[in-house]
């Protein structure tokens, strides 16, 4: 029995043993780590919240940037701060040697698009370039490279040529043919020329704003219109359109203006 009892005091006196070498160890591998922390400018942080991963402890540094706060190694210190990119420091075995100096880098934020409104001169040349609109989808585009569609995506009209040559050989288009017959060709072809002119005038009314066109004296519910004839009046107007050439555009329409303003006084 002493010798069963002997073993068990042995026993227990290793686990304390075991548990203030733990202690021990524990509380002087413990440290405080003291810092500094700034943006990228060098100016001090304030208010900036410090996070040991490990014991879920916070603090916040003072009005000088400078912090404390307890670790032993290998925890995982957080540093964050509102509109600040979050920032770690893993401490090492041996701490840190000297003061931690964190610095945060500022959250860049978008500034919120700022328009400067400009009275027309009088001076169409000049107004041309004023009126001209930013066409931010293009921008885009070219800035990122995007690849343009070639073409439409819609069925193409059927030609009398390419429903002839093939009867000629042999062969018959029977849909090509049904489509010239009904009508139906006849009808796409107008139907293509109207959707392709609204979408001439759209581009030019996108790109231009109304004042440019009103203060010129034309009125605002006409200005589709003006467009339009200007396709008519001068073709060139149209070609510049399909090349996006904006500067040609206005230049043209320059052209047409007085021609239509003195048909509108005689309308009246």
């Amino acid at each position: 029995m002493n010798f069963v009892g002997g073993n068990t005091g042995i026993d227990t006196w290793k686990k304390v043993s075991f548990l203030l070498v733990f202690v021990f160890n524990n509380f002087f591998s413990q440290q405080t780590v003291t810092g500094r922390i700034t943006d990228d400018s060098g100016e001090s942080l304030s208010s900036v919240t410090i996070i040991n991963m490990s014991t879920d402890q916070k603090t916040y540094s003072n009005s000088m940037g400078m912090f404390f706060i307890e670790a032993v190694p290998n925890d995982e210190l957080r540093f964050v701060k509102a509109d600040f990119r979050r920032v770690s420091a893993i401490v090492p075995a041996n701490g840190f040697s000297a003061q931690l100096l964190v610095v945060l880098i500022p959250i860049p934020k978008e500034i919120e698009e700022i328009k400067v409104v400009k009275k027309p001169t009088g001076d169409l040349a000049t107004d041309s370039r004023l009126a001209s609109k930013v066409d931010k989808g293009e921008i885009v585009q070219q800035a990122v490279g995007l690849p343009q569609p070639v073409g439409k995506m819609r069925e193409k009209p059927a030609e009398v040529k390419q429903v002839l040559i093939p009867i000629l050989l042999g062969s018959l288009d029977v849909q090509g043919a049904y489509d010239l017959i009904s009508g139906k060709a006849r009808r796409q072809k107008r139907q293509y020329r109207y959707d392709d002119l609204q979408e001439h005038i759209a581009w030019v009314r996108n790109r231009v704003d109304n004042e440019y066109f009103t203060k010129a004296g034309i009125p605002e519910e006409r200005i589709s219109e003006f467009i339009q004839y200007s396709f008519e009046a001068k073709p060139q107007v149209r070609t510049y359109v399909k090349a996006k050439n904006l500067s040609g555009v206005l230049l043209r329409l320059e052209e047409v203006m007085p021609v239509y303003l003195e048909r509108l006084k005689q309308k009246k």
